[in-house]
């Protein structure tokens, strides 16, 4: 399936000279024609130029992506040149490998190209390094879904599959462990992307993603169709029989060739808030919040909406909120049912909407009892008038606290007193002069 807005292949694609042949090769300053008996299939340009670290495994993906084309109906250029990002170029091709690339590695014309061609239906494909590329390209950032942070040593880790419909994972069991380096991330691409398989950061040493950390995904972006996977560091990578299906499969959806659902799975959360009503919800003390676009704003106080319909135990709750200015508020977990907002207070924990106040009553702190990295916090946290987004992860007496996907606090309740195991969900309306919006309350429950 061809790419929308794209030049379909036939005898007058052009091919760029000698591209296939080695890392080295530089882009014809006059493309050649295509042969018609090649023109069959879809078309993938491999492009594993290197402004940083250079990968020693750099030549085996390029001839296995070769060996995975001549044997499934696709043809491969390869090319380090950065002069092949034109809009002339681009159009010939169903997709576009960033092979542990490193580094900026495009000018801002040839981004723009790039944008323009995943715009118009292009395919991306990103191998291992490639998250470690182009960190000023908020376009590119998006694509790929998430960037590199870190790395430990490379060693064995067990990979889970969380989807088995994929072309790159259909194959796999529900495990799969094998031998790579293991990149940290620094943010979780799960709202944005659905995630195909995540890392079992017990089955290894040196993961610092919270649980959560998805090692492979696809998305839909823009027009385009983009594929990441975090294998493919080590030379023997390329020969593993489930890693070159794995990169076939990925290959295969990001050309269009084999089609897959690749939304963002919320499907698995549950909106308890949905901004249209707030049926099962219940004002508690002075205040009230009002509904309106979609959205609950805070007016006067101090109050709380809380979720009467049912507790909560283990779960993860998603929401986004947004302050106008210097605002306060917060989100109530692990209370009793209760009409008053003390209660929540006394009872339960507040996560704090308020980046002006002390260590401990800052955005993202525990309230009252611990504070977030606040350097990550600022690093994550969008300012007054843009909306921000929290995920609250409750697992026994453990708490995370994510902002904007950045794990920002990491508390575990020992007061006898309170429970994070059980209880309600509320909002907080802090006072008249405090103007806090919410929207997209979601809930999972977690094992």
């Amino acid at each position: 399936m061809k790419a929308p807005g794209r030049l379909a292949l036939g005898a007058a694609a052009v091919l760029l000279t000698g591209m296939a042949m080695n890392t080295s090769s530089a882009v014809a300053e006059k493309p050649a024609e295509r042969p018609a008996e090649e023109a069959a299939g879809e078309h993938v340009l491999v492009f594993s130029k290197t402004a940083g670290f250079r990968h020693d495994s750099i030549p085996d993906g390029i001839a296995t992506i070769q060996q995975l084309g001549a044997e499934n109906d696709f043809t491969v250029d390869a090319t380090e040149d950065a002069g092949a990002f034109t809009a002339e170029n681009l159009q010939q091709y169903d997709a576009v490998v960033f092979l542990s690339t490193t580094g900026d590695v495009l000018d801002t014309t040839q981004q723009q190209a790039f944008e323009d061609y995943v715009g118009a239906g292009g395919g991306y494909v990103g191998v291992h390094a490639a998250a470690d590329t182009e960190y000023d390209w908020p376009f590119y950032g998006g694509l790929v879904g998430a960037y590199f942070d870190s790395h430990p040593h490379n060693q064995d880790a067990t990979v889970k599959v969380e989807d088995h419909d994929h072309p790159a994972t259909a194959h796999l069991g529900d495990e799969w462990v094998r031998h790579d380096e293991w990149y940290n991330y620094r943010t979780n691409p799960r709202d944005q992307a659905r995630v195909l398989a995540t890392l079992d950061e017990s089955s290894y040493t040196g993961g610092n993603m919270g649980g959560d950390h998805p090692i492979a995904w696809c998305q839909t972006y823009e027009n385009g169709r983009s594929f990441y996977t975090g294998g493919g560091h080590t030379k023997e990578s390329y020969a593993e029989p489930d890693f070159r299906t794995h990169l076939l499969g990925g290959i295969q959806y990001a050309t269009g060739a084999v089609e897959s659902d690749c939304s963002a799975a919320e499907s698995d959360y549950t909106p308890i808030f949905d901004g249209t009503s707030t049926e099962g919800w219940k004002q508690a003390g002075p205040g009230s919040f009002r509904l309106e676009d979609g959205t609950l704003t805070s007016e006067g106080g101090m109050g709380m909406l809380w979720y009467e319909a049912r507790e909560f135990t283990s779960y993860s709750l998603k929401l986004d909120w947004r302050m106008e200015g210097d605002d306060n508020s917060g989100v109530f977990i692990g209370f009793p049912a209760s009409d008053d907002p003390w209660s929540a207070v006394n009872n339960g924990y507040e996560i704090q909407i308020d980046a002006t106040d002390a260590a401990d009553r800052t955005t993202g702190a525990v309230y009252g009892f611990q504070s977030a990295d606040v350097a990550a916090r600022d690093e994550a946290l969008n300012p007054p008038g843009e909306w921000n987004t929290f995920e609250l992860r409750v697992e026994g007496e453990h708490l995370q606290i994510f902002l904007n996907d950045v794990k920002i606090n990491d508390f575990t309740n020992t007061d006898p007193a309170r429970s994070l195991a059980d209880g309600h969900i509320g909002i907080q309306n802090h006072g008249a002069d405090d103007q806090v919006s919410f929207r997209n309350i979601l809930v999972k429950d977690l094992p």
